[in-house]
């Protein structure tokens, strides 16, 4: 990627402003496709946090990424563009954030406290992250499809030897991520143990992913479950690493987190258990496929200190039932066929209908459910 700077000659600058989480990047990666495709001659500047800017770049979309803390003053760099787009919240907050850096225009939802967002699209709670930024763009005219949220692997030319690493002790396994950025949507630690044994039983590898804070929680949880240490990726991977990691495994489980949008991206099978909050606004596409999301039908917090109480209502049976419900990726992560496993045993199934205490898939929630951004 090039610099931040600007110099006399360069082409126009276009901003966009998602200065949040991994999987805040990944379900806006249609929108900056549908942005880079508008406007070609432009220079794509993401104002997000820097330990982003390894998986910006497999977007195709982006030019740079300029660090950014959410809702901090922008970088005095990127004063003045041709156009400023909000993929960050609703406002008030965000939107002020942009006009501070004085840009020529600006798309980004209406808000009553912000006089130039008159006239902008109207925000909606109850909408799928991917479909509202996606409408922000195209009632804006530019035409966004929310259908393209995929990844191109990592090339093997991009990653050192421990990323290589990484990739390679995952090939074949089952990925199991128990951490998430709140407890409200962190599944327990002996639930995902029991998962993981249960895999192991029936023949294949597990190995435990996370990031450097969740590393104790790995551990814990590949003790449990009786594996080594060696089956422990947490803190051993960065963000392109872990990229590199789903690429090659065979499917994934974990919790409502930034590593279920990597799993969408990278097509990698997945069953990904919601708690506080619906699939319906941050689970993967609807239809089945190579997806699974699992959920008891109720929201609550999910900044909440404590597992939510719908999430904790999915037992490991349900899980395992899901996971025999997942096609089967074979060769090279570029080159994989799907198939499906065969069916589970009944005696490891679960029934999904509502009201038979089982979690089911994309009940419709309450209105306003949604996350907030400012």
């Amino acid at each position: 990627m090039s610099t931040p700077g600007r110099a006399a000659g360069e082409r126009p600058l276009l901003l966009v402003l998602r200065a949040l989480g991994l999987g805040d990047l990944l379900t806006a990666v249609p929108a900056l496709r549908a942005l880079r495709e508008a406007f070609p001659e432009h220079r794509l500047v993401l104002a997000a946090p820097r330990a982003l800017t390894p998986l910006a770049e497999l977007t195709e979309a982006v030019d740079a990424v300029v660090d950014t803390e959410p809702l901090a003053p922008l970088d005095p760099a990127l004063a003045g563009a041709d156009l400023a787009v909000n993929l960050h919240g609703r406002g008030p907050r965000s939107h002020r954030v942009l006009l501070g850096a004085r840009p020529r225009r600006v798309i980004a939802f209406a808000h009553a406290e912000v006089p130039e967002s008159r006239g902008g699209p109207e925000w909606r709670a109850d909408e799928h992250e991917v479909a509202r930024w996606c409408r922000l763009l195209t009632e804006s005219g530019v035409p966004a499809d929310a259908r393209r949220l995929e990844l191109a692997p990592p090339s093997e030319d991009a990653l050192d030897e421990p990323r290589r690493a990484a990739g390679a002790a995952a090939r074949g396994a089952t990925v199991v991520h128990p951490g998430a950025a709140s407890a409200a949507r962190r599944w327990s630690p002996e639930r995902f143990a029991a998962v993981a044994r249960a895999e192991r039983a029936e023949g294949r590898r597990v190995v435990i992913t996370g990031s450097a804070a969740e590393s104790e929680l790995a551990h814990r949880v590949a003790a449990e479950a009786g594996l080594s240490e060696h089956a422990v990726l947490a803190g051993r991977t960065d963000l392109l690493g872990l990229a590199a990691t789903l690429a090659a495994t065979e499917r994934v489980v974990c919790g409502d987190t930034g590593v279920a949008h990597l799993a969408t991206a990278l097509a990698t099978p997945s069953v990904v258990l919601f708690g506080p909050t619906s699939p319906r606004h941050w689970g993967p596409p609807p239809g089945g496929g190579a997806h699974r999301a699992l959920w008891a039908g109720r929201t609550g917090d999910p900044h909440a200190d404590a597992p939510d109480p719908g999430l904790l209502e999915i037992d490991v049976e349900e899980v395992l039932g899901a996971l025999g419900e997942l096609p089967v990726r074979r060769g090279a992560p570029e080159q994989r066929e799907e198939t499906r496993r065969p069916s589970l045993p009944a005696t490891r199934r679960k029934s999904r209908a509502a009201g038979a205490g089982g979690a089911r898939r994309f009940a419709p929630p309450p209105p306003g459910t949604a996350r907030p951004c400012a």
